[in-house]
């Protein structure tokens, strides 16, 4: 088996988007881009994770092509998975030792796992639906790195997936860099503002609306 330390040099190891919080993303990129509130952190405090995603399916009740990506995904990408099903576990603690151990950033799935102990243990960040004790079966070939849904967002491989506390959010491709300036501006300009100053401008704008609303409280 390959060891991670091959990966140490590698390019998608650290993702520019590391420390740009999801909630700077989901400003700049509005709903449709933010997965839904069931795709959460597993354990916690969870890191953030940011990375390019390798795209996975899994059809219900067969986890094949996630146990198969593994040995696939560069170091330093995201999986995301879909496949909805809540019956059985697409991944366990081994799986999850080996993709930490391979460099994957971590696990994004519309789905379940098992061996949380483990992986929490472990520390290998996994945002997903829940948990149950069974596994599921490996015999379902589907294409890897294709267009997949995953919390109701479609994710294409190479997509940035950043994953922390508060969510989930999905930087499609080709808006990368574009998104990226714009988050870091937005960071500096919130660092230099005081709380009063935040605080006159949010009054001034709340009053704004209330009065051309007609509110006389």
């Amino acid at each position: 088996m390959t060891d991670a330390t091959e990966f140490q040099d590698s390019p998608f190891r650290d993702s520019p988007f590391q420390d740009i919080p999801t909630t700077t993303l989901a400003d700049l990129l509005g709903r449709e881009q933010v997965m839904d509130i069931g795709i959460r952190p597993l354990w916690n405090p969870v890191p953030r994770i940011a990375g390019p995603a390798f795209t996975v399916r899994c059809p219900p009740g067969d986890n094949l092509m996630l146990h198969a990506a593994i040995y696939r995904a560069e170091p330093g990408s995201v999986v995301v998975v879909e496949s909805g099903d809540l019956d059985y576990a697409l991944a366990g603690g081994n799986v999850c030792a080996v993709a930490h151990r391979r460099g994957v950033a971590g696990f994004v799935a519309d789905g379940l796992i098992r061996d949380l102990g483990e992986v929490r243990e472990r520390g290998f960040p996994v945002f997903a639906r829940g948990v149950i004790p069974i596994p599921g079966g490996k015999s379902v070939v589907r294409p890897l790195n294709e267009r997949v849904r995953c919390g109701g967002v479609s994710v294409d491989a190479g997509d940035v997936v950043v994953a922390d506390e508060e969510g989930v959010v999905v930087v499609p491709g080709a808006r990368r860099e574009e998104v990226l300036t714009a988050a870091r501006a937005k960071l500096a300009k919130e660092a230099g503002e005081t709380l009063d100053a935040w605080e006159e401008a949010h009054r001034a704008r709340i009053d704004k609306v209330l009065a051309e609303q007609g509110f006389e409280g």
